[in-house]
């Protein structure tokens, strides 16, 4: 009788089995659920890193606007005609002179920027930017046209060569569902104001802003986000500093 109570039947032996395999399973479970958590916060926390280090490349490039003239229609043959303020404000796209460079910093010499959305080929768009080597108003005067009006909107502005990715173009943010550019006009006599479209070559834009939104705000590599930069000059197109 002692040794029939002795060892375990068949069904308890599948209980015990069927436990440990469903705490087995539990277990499993909750460390791809801790490493799904860990990995999705890995990727939020590089999202804000590139979007902290965007805002920040924006901020010294706007601030860092050089307010240059350039004798637009140059060319190693024929010189420039009158100085025009080197300026492009754009819906998509924004370009002026700056003393922040990308890749020497404050340090660096003057460039050229070139701001602008571009679309993506799996959709949407992203926000690139282009530096060129400012070397003075005839060099920039390479990279456009004397004033021409415009048939759309009747301003007479100078004429831009429409900004082209390369493989030297820093990406700013990608994933994008839409990225736009406003310029706030203020001349001190009328109220301030934003405006899609810079048509004014006697003044500068007081600020520089870019509203961008992410295709998948989830998981976009920039969150939606708001970038206004304030321009600080205190002079005109064209005003020369006393000596």
């Amino acid at each position: 009788m002692r040794n029939a109570r002795r060892g375990m039947t068949l069904i308890e032996v599948l209980i015990a089995i069927t436990l440990v395999a469903l705490l087995s399973a539990g277990m499993l479970y909750a460390m791809r659920a801790g490493l799904a958590a860990l990995e999705s916060s890995s990727r939020r926390i590089d999202s804000l890193r590139r979007s902290a280090g965007a805002q920040r490349i924006l901020h010294q490039q706007v601030a860092g606007l050089l307010p240059v003239m350039a004798r637009c229609g140059a060319s190693p043959v024929q010189p420039g005609g009158m100085p025009v303020m080197f300026f492009q404000g754009l819906p998509a796209a924004a370009r002026f002179v700056t003393t922040y460079s990308i890749q020497g910093g404050s340090r660096g010499r003057p460039q050229i920027v070139e701001l602008f959305a571009a679309p993506r080929q799996e959709g949407g768009v992203r926000l690139l930017v282009n530096e060129i080597p400012y070397t003075g108003p005839e060099g920039a005067g390479f990279f456009c046209l004397p004033p021409q009006p415009n048939p759309e909107t009747g301003a007479v502005l100078p004429v831009f060569p429409p900004p082209q990715a390369s493989p030297r173009s820093f990406v700013l943010a990608d994933r994008l569902a839409w990225c736009r550019f406003l310029y706030l006009e203020d001349d001190l006599v009328n109220p301030p104001r934003w405006l899609p479209l810079w048509r004014r070559m006697d003044l500068w834009p007081a600020a520089i802003r870019i509203e961008m939104a992410g295709l998948e705000p989830a998981a976009t590599a920039l969150p939606p986000v708001t970038f206004t930069g304030l321009i600080r000059q205190n002079r005109l197109p064209g005003e020369q500093h006393e000596p």
